[in-house]
């Protein structure tokens, strides 16, 4: 289908979060700040992954993956955002606005396998800790790690080849601050029951099977933590768990509330509440989610800021 002679639309304007100047101004500075705390703090947990030989581990290799994959995801939309709060003129191209909706897809399918990865790395660490080492190899973490990268970009591809496929010929206003695809599939003028049925069958793959993994693998740690004799070892074993399940937790709750409840008779405002959520918000606590209560990472902290002279050695 050619494109061109379709798409009366050559550009959409993003409402955004809010017309009045006052929040909006608000809203900058939160989202500012919040975006510097999520880059520095992701980016903190990547170096250190990187320069401590401590954390030389599959755990931490996962974690560097979804720090830098947390940063690339902000990157995607939260600058643009930024701009918009302080703009007139929000308008965005139609081939930015696919080009933005498939990064977007792409990064958030990735992140989704990726915790599934983790939460099978932390099965083997506490059902199987004798092979820990032979299972979760340096050769298998990277095949793991990669093919959640790929998995990602290759299946968003389906996804934004329902939005592309259809006509847009107006209205072209988006009621979000960046182009999603469930918002952006109701300004189609033609029938989107065929391209809603695919894009939910994707989100079964991308979304449910990699929670099916998790959900089976946390079973099986918990059953593994109730066998266990000691109350040092049942809380030694659930401790390397919390941090990742937290995560894991924040994530499908808000991104399936998105991409697989019904949309008819929901608040208007409800899809771009959320996505602050899970885009604003989550990637900001995942650095604190996992430092707070473990010491490998503060100890690292510490060492690395004795490195560069901020703290004296003791």
């Amino acid at each position: 289908m050619d494109l061109l002679k379709t798409n009366s639309v050559s550009e959409f304007v993003l409402v955004g979060l809010s017309n009045c100047p006052q929040a909006q101004l608000l809203l900058f500075m939160a989202i500012l700040l919040t975006y510097l705390a999520t880059l520095l703090g992701n980016l903190l947990i990547v170096t250190l992954a990187w320069v401590d030989s401590r954390l030389h581990t599959p755990m931490y290799f996962f974690l560097s993956h979804l720090s830098f994959l947390e940063m690339c995801y902000t990157t995607s939309t939260i600058p643009q955002m930024l701009a918009h709060l302080l703009a007139r003129n929000k308008v965005i191209s139609f081939d930015h606005c696919m080009a933005q909706m498939y990064i977007a897809l792409s990064l958030g399918s990735t992140e989704a396998i990726l915790l599934a990865a983790m939460a099978y790395d932390r099965y083997v660490a506490v059902c199987r800790p004798l092979h820990y080492a032979t299972v979760m190899s340096r050769k298998c973490c990277l095949a793991l790690a990669l093919s959640s990268w790929a998995s990602g970009f290759i299946l968003s591809v389906i996804n934004t080849a329902c939005v592309l496929c259809l006509p847009f010929c107006g209205p072209n206003h988006i009621n979000h601050f960046f182009c999603e695809l469930p918002v952006v599939l109701k300004l189609a003028c033609a029938d989107t029951h065929l391209s809603e049925a695919v894009i939910f069958a994707a989100a079964v793959i991308i979304l449910l099977l990699p929670l099916c993994i998790i959900l089976v693998s946390y079973g099986l740690i918990l059953a593994s933590i109730l066998r266990a004799h000691t109350a040092a070892g049942r809380h030694k074993a659930f401790s390397t768990c919390t941090s990742h399940l937290a995560v894991v937790s924040i994530f499908y709750g808000t991104v399936i509330s998105m991409y697989m409840r019904p949309h008819k008779g929901s608040p208007p405002d409800w899809d771009k509440h959320v996505a602050v959520f899970y885009i604003v918000v989550t990637p900001a606590l995942n650095p604190l989610i996992y430092s707070l209560r473990n010491k490998e990472v503060k100890g690292a902290v510490i060492k690395l800021m004795q490195r560069v002279g901020f703290m004296k050695k003791t």
